[in-house]
């Protein structure tokens, strides 16, 4: 396959990069750049492990193509402590005992984060809190059951 010339910001620096083309972004930022914070679990779009913040949306690096992410500005969990203090994000999460297994965190953390970003007082009543970090997922099952975050 033909490797393609991809350019983002990762965190606040300027990646450049040769991948084979149809790489995903989560094989580009995990095995080219070094970025593990997103994880891949179904590799199929419905778990949320993986997402990141891709120019401001929430976006599941599973499922995207990094050459489309040209000149992108992509953010991960990996990116959101500054100087060495955790994002307030991150704190509550640690300070809660929210992370489960820990497995699909960083995506719970990101999506958490666009949520807030977007609605900073969000409520129950206005449904724009999900059970689960897939962005494209209803979080009840069709059977009527709560989908379970971790596979």
């Amino acid at each position: 396959m033909a490797k393609v010339p991809v350019q983002f910001t990762l965190n606040g620096s300027e990646k450049a990069e040769f991948i084979e083309s149809g790489t995903t972004l989560l094989h580009a930022l995990r095995d080219k750049i070094g970025d593990t914070s997103p994880k891949g679990g179904c590799h199929q779009g419905t778990c949320g492990a993986c997402s990141v913040i891709i120019d401001g949306e929430l976006r599941l690096s599973c499922l995207t193509l990094a050459e489309t992410c040209n000149g992108a500005d992509i953010k991960t969990t990996a990116g959101l402590a500054e100087g060495g203090v955790l994002h307030p994000l991150q704190r509550a999460f640690l300070d809660a005992f929210a992370t489960q297994c820990g497995f699909c965190t960083p995506g719970m953390i990101m999506a958490a984060k666009v949520l807030l970003d977007r609605t900073p007082n969000p409520s129950r009543g206005r449904g724009s809190i999900r059970r689960d970090t897939s962005p494209a997922r209803p979080p009840i099952s069709p059977t009527g059951t709560s989908r379970a975050c971790c596979i």
